[in-house]
């Protein structure tokens, strides 16, 4: 086996937290200045028609709102392993979400995550991610399919018949999954997920969902309040069904969290187009909720990227006890 001095080592974490946080600023850059459907002067002329620190302060407040449940997801989720306080909650939260920048879904968010802890802790922290992440998809599914609906039943984009059979396709692969859930593939089974899931207390799990559902409402209503800012009039409940819409089908595309407002932006162009909203007002929008939400924590996150520290082999007392 090679062994790597301890300078190298050194060297090596300095050259991998500098490639992410520069690719990070890189690419955010990139997004801003070369996207030729952002129409600044436009924007800079609403901007001044409708300026207001009060309106920029709350959308900013909601940004954080929304970092801010999701820390509290994990804090909780965390809980089940060991006790950690909202600081360092926040930094793997934050530093993890920058190294997840460059990686499909954000997967580079478990690693990112696991880093924190000691290894043997590495297979137990990617689960709790994957809860932490799964209850939002789930949520976003669940808003999304009604959101669908409820357009679909206004708008007719597709006809009943194509709907009932979609709903039939979804109940018949539920059918399908729970019917095998037995099979194991390289010792993983869909039995076995259950059983791990039940290991964790009720009162985690309740506190995750309240949690997600919480931050849901507000990045979803992030939304709604931009698209008043811009001068956008329609119902309420057209409006947070398109939204549900936009977020359940962009969110079951494969993309990156540096593409994440292009993805989100293309399919909000479709749906909020029917509604007769301008493309251009629908691209600025995407674009200012992934800066508020992704680019804005990602530069918090570079910090605590560049300050990240190589675990020694053994956590300090109170660390990382098992409870």
């Amino acid at each position: 086996m090679i062994s790597i001095s301890h300078k190298a080592k050194q060297f090596l974490v300095l050259l991998i937290k500098l490639l992410i946080a520069g690719g990070a600023f890189y690419f955010i850059y990139n997004q801003l200045a070369d996207n030729d459907k952002l129409d600044w002067e436009k924007f800079i002329i609403l901007f001044k028609k409708n300026q207001s620190v009060t309106g920029i302060c709350f959308l900013l407040l909601l940004s954080i709102l929304n970092r801010f449940f999701e820390i509290l997801k994990w804090q909780n989720l965390v809980s089940y392993l060991h006790k950690m306080a909202l600081p360092e909650a926040t930094k793997q939260v934050l530093g993890a979400l920058t190294a997840g920048l460059f990686t499909p879904n954000g997967v580079g968010e478990y690693a990112g995550k696991a880093l924190f802890f000691e290894k043997i802790y590495t297979k137990k922290i990617i689960f709790l991610n994957l809860i932490c992440n799964g209850i939002q998809m789930i949520l976003s599914i669940v808003f999304g399919i009604f959101g669908l609906l409820y357009f679909n039943a206004n708008y007719n984009v597709i006809t009943t018949k194509t709907v009932a059979i979609l709903f039939g396709l979804f109940f018949l692969l539920f059918l399908v999954t729970f019917g095998l859930k037995k099979i194991t593939v390289k010792g993983y089974s869909i039995e076995k997920l259950i059983h791990k899931i039940n290991e964790i207390p009720k009162s985690i799990h309740q506190k995750n969902i309240f949690l997600a559902i919480c931050r849901y409402l507000v990045f979803s209503h992030q939304y709604y309040f931009l698209f008043l800012a811009f001068d956008v009039d329609l119902p309420y409940l057209t409006m947070m069904a398109t939204i549900a819409s936009v977020y359940f089908l962009a969110s079951s595309l494969p993309t990156f969290q540096f593409l994440d407002f292009a993805v989100k932006g293309s399919v909000a162009v479709y749906f909020f187009g029917i509604l007769g909203v301008n493309e251009w007002i629908v691209v600025f929008i995407s674009t200012l909720m992934w800066f508020l939400n992704v680019v804005l924590p990602v530069i918090i996150g570079s910090y605590y990227v560049m300050n990240y520290k190589i675990l020694s082999p053994t956590l300090s007392k109170g660390e990382g006890d098992v409870t």
